[in-house]
């Protein structure tokens, strides 16, 4: 049986293909009111010139807006999307790598931010990246970020906007629980849509958003129940 590849490596290779594509796509193809709401309810949360990390940060754009408030940093997976966030945000911290694998010390930020990152994880990987973002929060810190809404054990598109991707996720009530289990209050998790159109075709997407804030207790979520 051959052996599948890394979905961080296909990940990473897709977007660096893309990138140019991909930008173009977000500007004219996607009907987003979703992503903008989010930001806005983050900068009332937040005191003004906090540290946010904007994890899946792509070209930069949601990082341009972010830092017109705080202090910012960005990670992605792709070297060729961290170019575009250096080239769009040059006062940024941009960092190329894994969001599984990276690690910042306790209490480094105030907020930590993935719009539309989370679905390109391998699957298993949440659960302990949702532990790894609360320790990086301060206390009461911010977590607002996009799931997905049924449950992907994980699967390979050959082909999404002219390059291979990967894709997995929960079903809402096992992202709920994951990020409880994480060591955060919930204050709002509902499905959200917005609209795209890929190869002429328009079509609903639906994320699952959390914003959540850090609890005092923070331990390893108990995961067996997914199975």
């Amino acid at each position: 049986m051959p052996t599948l590849p890394d979905p961080r490596e296909v990940v990473a290779r897709g977007y660096d293909q893309i990138a140019e594509r991909y930008a173009a796509w977000v500007r004219d193809d996607v009907f987003d009111t979703v992503v903008p709401r989010y930001l806005g309810q983050l900068i009332e949360l937040l005191p003004a010139g906090g540290t946010v990390l904007d994890l899946g940060c792509g070209g930069g754009e949601r990082l341009a807006h972010l830092a017109r408030h705080f202090t910012t940093t960005g990670v992605d997976i792709s070297p060729e999307q961290v170019k575009r966030a250096y080239c769009t945000v040059p006062d940024a911290r941009v960092v190329q790598g894994d969001m599984t694998r990276l690690d910042f010390p306790p209490a480094s930020f105030d907020a930590v931010t993935a719009f539309y990152a989370f679905t390109h994880l391998p699957h298993g990987e949440l659960p302990g990246l949702l532990v790894r973002i609360a320790h990086w929060l301060r206390p009461s810190g911010v977590l607002v970020a996009s799931m997905g809404t049924t449950l992907n054990t994980g699967a390979y598109m050959l082909d999404w906007l002219g390059a291979p991707s990967y894709f997995s996720g929960y079903d809402t009530t096992a992202n709920r629980l994951l990020v409880e289990q994480a060591g955060f209050h919930i204050l709002s998790a509902r499905q959200e849509t917005i609209r795209e159109t890929l190869g002429g075709r328009s079509s609903d997407a639906e994320f699952f958003w959390v914003v959540a804030r850090r609890v005092d207790t923070v331990s390893a979520p108990d995961t067996a129940w997914l199975g």
